[in-house]
């Protein structure tokens, strides 16, 4: 089977080592990995600006790129949320057809295929459940919603050879980046993503990961510029095993 490949456009263009790792995953699970060159933006920016008309036409161009594949993935919680919101009000059937990375491992994938990963990673890591990936995506549950708890990424990094998860006391917490929140609010962004992090670095992690690398880029900025010894690291590299970024 040939899964499509969605990488939004700053992760191609700030951070390719994440679409590397995902292709990695991909290809380690037994499958190929195709990658349409004429994909764009998800269209995400403009209609959190207020413009969402502009991004329709790369609603439709991805609609046309994806369309033969059974499954599309993306190392992006927050993209693919926007991209399945779209595509769900077309009523087109490729909504039900893109996945999250790690939904895709946890929901489409055969546990035995999911084993071949083999993933070590020794190491104290805290997981930011970001906004879009909780509560849009159904990720993991959300503390205000009296269910059983669960998160698919922690399930993932439970099997990691050698890492340790460290709890945290408000695991499901915004990073106060929020896409043009942080430029229109730097303020208030900048403090939730300082909050966050002293959580994260009171519990003793090394690293923070996350299913997106937009929250990731906000929190591994304040760190950069704080001293924090912690590094920001996408799932996607862990579960790859890949070597690490400074």
């Amino acid at each position: 089977m040939t899964i499509g490949l969605f990488i939004p456009c700053y992760i191609d263009q700030l951070y390719p080592h994440v679409g590397q790792a995902t292709v990695a995953i991909i290809e380690r699970l037994g499958y190929e990995v195709g990658f349409p060159e004429g994909q764009t933006c998800c269209g995400q920016p403009m209609s959190n600006s207020g413009y969402a008309a502009m991004g329709d036409d790369l609603i439709r161009t991805f609609s046309k790129l994806f369309e033969s594949y059974e499954h599309i993935v993306s190392p992006s919680a927050s993209c693919l949320l926007h991209l399945k919101e779209k595509l769900e009000a077309r009523h087109d059937p490729l909504a039900h057809r893109i996945h999250e990375l790690t939904e895709f491992l946890h929901d489409i994938v055969p546990a035995d295929r999911v084993s071949r990963l083999n993933a070590q990673f020794p190491h104290r890591v805290g997981l930011h459940q970001s906004c879009h990936g909780l509560r849009g995506l159904g990720l993991a549950r959300p503390s205000e919603c009296m269910i059983t708890d669960f998160s698919k990424p922690a399930r993932l990094l439970a099997a990691v050879q050698g890492l340790e998860l460290v709890p945290l006391d408000r695991p499901d917490e915004c990073c106060g980046f929020g896409g043009t929140f942080a430029v229109f609010e730097p303020d208030v962004s900048v403090a939730m993503g300082r909050d966050r992090i002293q959580d994260h670095l009171s519990h003793g992690a090394e690293f923070i990961t996350s299913t997106d690398m937009s929250c990731l880029m906000h929190l591994g900025g304040l760190m950069g510029r704080s001293g924090a010894r912690a590094k920001a690291i996408h799932i996607a590299e862990i579960l790859a095993s890949q070597p690490l970024r400074s």
